[in-house]
């Protein structure tokens, strides 16, 4: 067996397109064990780069970093997993098949785009730099999951062409989900958009522990179990949004939300199944009756008391958990282009406050917002879903639903909400065309 990965990495390394191809092949089938075959040879160039003679030796280490990295990645199934070292799946069959031998958990991330690519979406660009470089969320990812994604529909760019030579890319609309699946496929919890990474290490842990918990139930109570963790889950996030408004003195806004929920139960709306059945489940949390109330509200009422600054001040509380570690601080210096720049300034220069900071500190800061955002008002929904007892396990209607009624792209829209149809464009056909792919 060590010869034929042997030969593998003999017929890698020789570089010829042909042979090269089936070596990343074979190194792929290989799994995690042929990304760390891959990672080695990465390494091993990377080292020879400080023993360069000279700038002739130095360019054709470089070529041979590159073809590694190149490597990597495609092995790796992510774009950047020189830095993660993660492997993904792309079959989730056989995810689950890897889940069941390992005894672990299944997280699949769902997007638009593929992972592999530059040009995925916005969020998943951001999990590659902000959570998977991140080294205390990638060692749990390797260790405690079996990682999987799958897209959804291709991405949405534009293209700004100055007519000069000069063009701007960037990528338009797009969301992406992590979902925590069960070995045989049964969605367990949904993490809609993007986290700091400690609040999104601490989700991880939970959705673990759940899973620990949900192997052990039995086919038929599976639905309800999910409804009364999630109602749970519910009551404590209300209290967490509760203790939040109270630390930027928003009294007024909580009774404000208290009264919106009271005139929800007087129009006759029924709290879940679940809480009715279960009512240990909210009493063992010690909730108060107009915190329980909050726990009906939806995403809108909430939008409706909650303004902009109101999300920014409860953002900035919860902004030490989206601190960025070393790893994805180093990963934006090799994409930033000004940061690349300042990375060589002088010592002398060392006042000058290196211009990566500022991205990082603005990245941060926009982490922090779509952090607490997303838990109050999308995840808040998910739990209210499976409180409901409205999410079975069909992973895919879930996955659609959370795309329609979440990020407003339902799969029925070709134009993901880009093109609206009362929107005049003094364009012929309002400046849409179609080309039949071939």
């Amino acid at each position: 067996m060590a010869g034929k990965w042997t030969l593998i990495l003999a017929m890698v390394v020789l570089g010829n397109s042909t042979v090269f191809g089936g070596g990343v092949k074979c190194l792929r089938e290989m799994g995690p064990r042929g990304l760390e075959v891959a990672l080695g040879e990465f390494h091993k160039a990377q080292a020879k780069l400080a023993s360069a003679a000279n700038a002739q030796e130095t360019e054709a280490i470089r070529a041979e970093m590159e073809r590694w990295r190149e490597t990597v990645d495609q092995v790796a199934g992510q774009r950047d997993a020189t830095v993660s070292k993660l492997y993904w799946c792309t079959d989730l069959e056989h995810a689950k098949v890897v889940a069941a031998k390992l005894g672990r958990p299944i997280l699949s991330l769902r997007m638009l785009g593929n992972l592999t690519d530059e040009f995925s979406c916005a969020n998943s660009r951001y999990f590659r730099t902000s959570l998977y470089a991140n080294k205390e969320v990638s060692d749990v990812l390797r260790e405690r999951f079996v990682l999987h994604w799958q897209s959804v529909r291709p991405v949405p760019k534009v293209t700004i062409d100055f007519g000069d030579g000069r063009k701007l890319e960037r990528t338009v609309t797009g969301n992406s989900a992590h979902y925590v699946l069960s070995a045989d496929g049964y969605p367990i919890d949904v993490l809609p958009g993007l986290y700091g990474p400690q609040w999104f290490l601490r989700w991880l842990r939970s959705a673990e522990r759940l899973h620990g918990y949900f192997k052990s139930v039995e086919q038929d109570h599976r639905q309800r179990y999910l409804a009364q963790v999630h109602a749970e889950r519910l009551s404590t996030l209300a209290l967490k949004m509760t203790s939040d408004l109270r630390k930027i003195g928003r009294q007024n806004v909580i009774d404000k939300l208290r009264l919106i929920a009271r005139k929800s139960y007087s129009s006759g709306e029924q709290p879940p199944t679940a809480w009715e059945a279960e009512p240990w489940a909210i009493t063992k949390a010690g909730l108060e009756i107009p915190i329980l109330k909050l726990t009906r509200l939806g995403g809108d009422q909430i939008e409706t008391a909650i303004d902009h600054e109101m999300w920014q001040q409860i953002a900035a509380l919860h902004r030490p958990e989206t601190k960025l570690d070393p790893a994805s601080v180093k990963l934006m210096r090799v994409q930033h282009p000004t940061a690349k720049q300042a990375g060589s300034l002088a010592p002398s220069k060392a006042f000058i406050e290196d211009p990566i900071l500022r991205v990082v500190r603005n990245f941060e800061d926009s982490i922090a917002l779509d952090t607490v955002r997303n838990e109050y008002l999308l995840h808040r929904e998910i739990h209210d879903w499976y409180a409901r007892g409205e999410v079975s396990g069909d992973f895919d209607a879930l996955n659609e639903r959370v795309y329609s009624e979440l990020f407003l792209t339902p799969a029925s829209d070709p134009w993901l909400g880009l093109a609206p149809s009362d929107a005049y464009t003094a364009l012929e056909n309002g400046g849409l065309s179609i080309t039949e792919s071939r």
